[in-house]
């Protein structure tokens, strides 16, 4: 085998469509772009995203920070710390806290939270805990309950 024997194999060579040639070589008169309207124009088209005017995808999307959450969950929150000024055995609930004046607006269910120290027991009574303010509130004697 020489180098002028070597011929690609058959049917892996395809000769270039011949387009806006008359109509004999098969994409003549318009091309194969259709009769009229912007596609069928000389130029390019439209630019990528372009949605004919309407507002496009990629700005009406929300931008920076992530998504908002839907439905989200807005609690009245509370430090374990504020807990301890409470005398011992006390039952916590929204309802108390609000009396005893540690709460001033209420925006929805108790979450406690677990910023500081609690030396005293008591008896917590809220929609939610975090991991931390649990630990920290049965480590002094007291209990959590969810609602």
């Amino acid at each position: 085998m020489r180098l002028n024997d070597v011929k690609p194999q058959k049917g892996s060579k395809k000769r270039k469509k011949r387009v806006a040639r008359g109509i004999s070589a098969g994409q003549g008169a318009s091309a194969g772009l259709g009769m009229r309207g912007q596609k069928s124009r000389s130029g390019s088209g439209t630019r990528p995203g372009f949605e004919g005017g309407q507002q496009p995808l990629y700005r009406r999307l929300p931008k920076l920070k992530g998504f908002p959450i839907v439905n989200q969950k807005i609690y009245t929150t509370i430090n374990v710390e504020k807990l301890a000024s409470l005398p011992a055995n006390t039952e916590v609930t929204l309802t108390s806290l609000k009396a005893a004046g540690i709460l001033t607006a209420v925006k929805g269910p108790l979450k406690v939270l677990g910023n500081g120290e609690l030396s005293i027991p008591l008896k917590v009574q809220a929609a939610a805990f975090t991991g931390s303010a649990r630990s920290k509130i049965e480590a002094a004697g007291g209990s959590c309950e969810v609602l």
